[in-house]
């Protein structure tokens, strides 16, 4: 009888540990990495409405989405490493809007996409 006890109680803490873990999920965080080849403090036209459209479909900065953006200041050859720099950081998907971009990205991974 002891045996039966001590196996139920057992059971209830397990069912409460899943119950419990099973709350505490987090959203997984969507990491967009954006390759630039102008500055920062540039037009960013293209930066704004993009964002705009995700937030209307429901991402969120900070909350489900993060941006991790690179730019190289005009300096072409800056490109290959800044675009090593955001696959080390493991972005999920890479963002380029001219073709030195893409190429750089393209030469840094095989695997990330790359949305030009």
């Amino acid at each position: 009888m002891k045996k039966k006890i001590t196996f139920l109680a057992l059971c209830a803490i397990l069912f409460a540990f899943c119950l419990h873990a099973e709350a505490q999920q987090q959203v997984k965080v969507a990491k967009i990495g954006w390759l630039g080849s102008g500055s920062a403090s540039g037009p960013g036209s293209l930066r704004v409405v993009f964002r705009q459209v995700l937030h209307e479909i429901g991402y969120v900065e900070g909350k489900n989405i993060v941006f991790e953006h690179r730019f190289a200041e005009g300096k072409l050859d800056r490109l290959p490493a800044l675009a090593d720099e955001l696959v080390r950081l493991k972005v999920d998907v890479l963002l380029t809007s001219s073709t030195n971009e893409a190429l750089a990205a393209k030469n840094a991974t095989k695997t990330i996409p790359i949305v030009f």
